[in-house]
């Protein structure tokens, strides 16, 4: 039985290919689960424009990243804090840090989009990367200081 993937299945093969699969498997399994549909020529042509569709959203949502990437680099933030001896500061600074003074900015980001290897502990300049699309990456600039 010949079924199209709607999905990337290990077994099998990656979303959008035509497989030949036992008739058992695609009925009580594939098909029930969403995972497959059959392979005809209506839903070939169904799956077409889903993919047609989901490439468009993609591309808009890159562009969307993109033009916010533009706006972040552009920006910079100030973490105030206060500092003991020797201008070691108490805690750190952390993406979630980071991301409440993007808001009171304007920027709603989520702090999981925030890339520190490691919370940022001494005052400085410091260049974050914010990752907004998986093939978009925008940088800003966050200055430790004291308050």
């Amino acid at each position: 039985m010949k079924v199209i993937l709607k999905e990337t299945i290990d077994a099998l093969g990656d979303a959008g290919k035509i497989v030949e699969v036992k008739p058992g498997y695609a009925r009580n399994f594939l098909i029930p689960k969403g995972k497959a549909v059959l392979a005809t020529n209506s839903n070939l042509k169904v799956y077409e424009q889903e993919l047609k569709l989901e490439s468009i959203r993609a591309l808009k949502g890159k562009k969307l990243a993109e033009e916010l990437a533009a706006k972040l680099s552009k920006i910079s933030v100030t973490s105030a804090v206060q500092v003991g001896e020797e201008d070691k500061i108490f805690g750190s600074v952390t993406s979630h840090n980071i991301a409440d003074l993007l808001k009171d900015q304007g920027y709603e980001i989520d702090r999981k989009k925030i890339l520190l290897d490691e919370p940022l502990k001494a005052l400085g300049v410091y260049d974050v990367a914010i990752k907004l699309h998986p093939e978009v990456e925008a940088k800003i600039k966050v200055w430790v200081v004291r308050e």
